[in-house]
């Protein structure tokens, strides 16, 4: 088989077309862009995203890949389609050993059970209301987590003993087992059933962790949300996952941001979007506005003869950029609202201002006038 699986990296099935597997892509390079993701293992989940790209998207390159498990069509090794194998010897016999490690825990022959080993990730999901993710916050969580044992500092030995040398498979981790084939006696290797692979035997148990080395906990955690952070975003915090072990390190958190949306604002990165409606009068005579931003409320300029859909630009109103790089802008639309109905005064105002203009108001000539300025501020059309 092949070393990597494509359609699992990409979140595919084997039957996929070419356009799913391009949608996947997208979406995936996107979301694991070493300049966007700050994960530690962001760059390699891109490599490998483009590396199964590059090869689903090619017809000929993935119907190797199907038919022999790799893209240049030739022998993969063991278990490679007509490659044949690769662990043959030097003088031509069969690597045995190293044939039948690949079926019974390959590679376990190499591993040190009882080295260090760090615990799992872990991930949080955090919800924020649209300002908290524009300004940041201090805040406290709590998760669950194995945690280390503070009775045996995680030896899950009862205090005052220590485990010893397992006496089955002598520390190795794995025993030895043989079995007849056609082919004659085969030797094959399996997790040892007494220390489960740590190569150490507790003879005396930990009472609080009961030999386990770690416990459940209720961890709780201060975070610093940092200001801008955005929708789909993650922090890494080093340390705070899931205990190791054989002393290993913790393993870290992934917190997850999750952005209410506003009723009032719309964000695309450090670009805060808004609309503000606005007289007709005040578009064709121009005036000041009172503007919403997350800021708080300014004063915006419109010019005479604004007309519906303009965008004006209100610089350092947005949100804040991550990394401190200052502050991002908002962009207010506006749009020039018809009046439904209209008060005497009001009447009397438009039918002068019609008249001044040369617009006829009994349908003859140049048209109905209210008819023509709601075809002018139709924002519909």
């Amino acid at each position: 088989m092949a070393s990597k699986d494509y359609y699992d990296i990409l979140g595919v099935s084997k039957d996929a077309s070419d356009d799913e597997i391009k949608h996947a892509y997208r979406k995936l390079s996107k979301k694991w862009h070493p300049d966007i993701n700050k994960a530690p293992d962001a760059e390699e989940k891109f490599k490998e995203i483009n590396e199964a790209y590059e090869t689903l998207s090619d017809p000929q390159k993935r119907a190797n890949y199907d038919q022999y498990g790799s893209a240049d069509g030739a022998g993969a090794g063991f278990g490679g389609g007509a490659g044949g194998f690769s662990n043959f010897d030097g003088g031509g016999g069969f690597g045995f050993d190293d044939i039948f490690s690949q079926f019974f825990g390959g590679g376990q022959r190499n591993a040190d059970p009882s080295a260090p080993r760090q615990g799992r990730d872990l991930q949080y999901q955090m919800t924020l209301d649209f300002e908290e993710a524009i300004f940041g916050k201090k805040t406290v969580i709590k998760y669950n987590r194995e945690a280390q044992c503070k009775t045996c500092g995680g030896t899950g030995a009862k205090p005052g003993t220590s485990p010893v040398t397992c006496s089955r498979c002598g520390g190795r981790g794995y025993v030895t087992t043989e079995t007849n084939t056609p082919l004659g006696r085969m030797q094959s290797r399996q997790t040892c059933p007494v220390c489960h692979g740590t190569g150490k035997e507790i003879k005396e148990k930990c009472p609080t962790c009961d030999g386990r080395g770690r416990v459940d906990e209720r961890h709780e955690l201060e975070v610093n949300v940092p200001a801008g952070i955005d929708d789909g975003q993650q922090m890494r915090l080093q340390g705070q996952g899931e205990a190791g072990e054989n002393g290993g390190p913790y393993g870290d958190l992934y917190i997850v941001f999750k952005v209410k949306p506003s009723k009032d604002f719309t964000r695309d990165g450090s670009t805060i979007y808004v609309d503000e409606r606005i007289s007709f009068a005040r578009a064709a005579l121009g005036g000041k506005i009172q503007v919403k931003t997350v800021h708080g409320d300014v004063e915006l300029k419109i010019p005479a003869g604004t007309q519906t859909g303009t965008t004006f630009r209100l610089k350092g109103k947005g949100a804040p950029r991550l990394r401190g790089n200052g502050t991002g802008d908002e962009r207010v639309t506006v749009t020039v609202t018809t009046p439904k109905s209209l008060n005497k005064d009001q009447k009397v105002a438009m039918e002068a201002f019609a008249k001044a203009s040369g617009e006829s108001l009994d349908g003859k000539g140049g048209g109905h006038f209210f008819d023509k300025m709601k075809d002018a501020f139709d924002t519909k059309k």
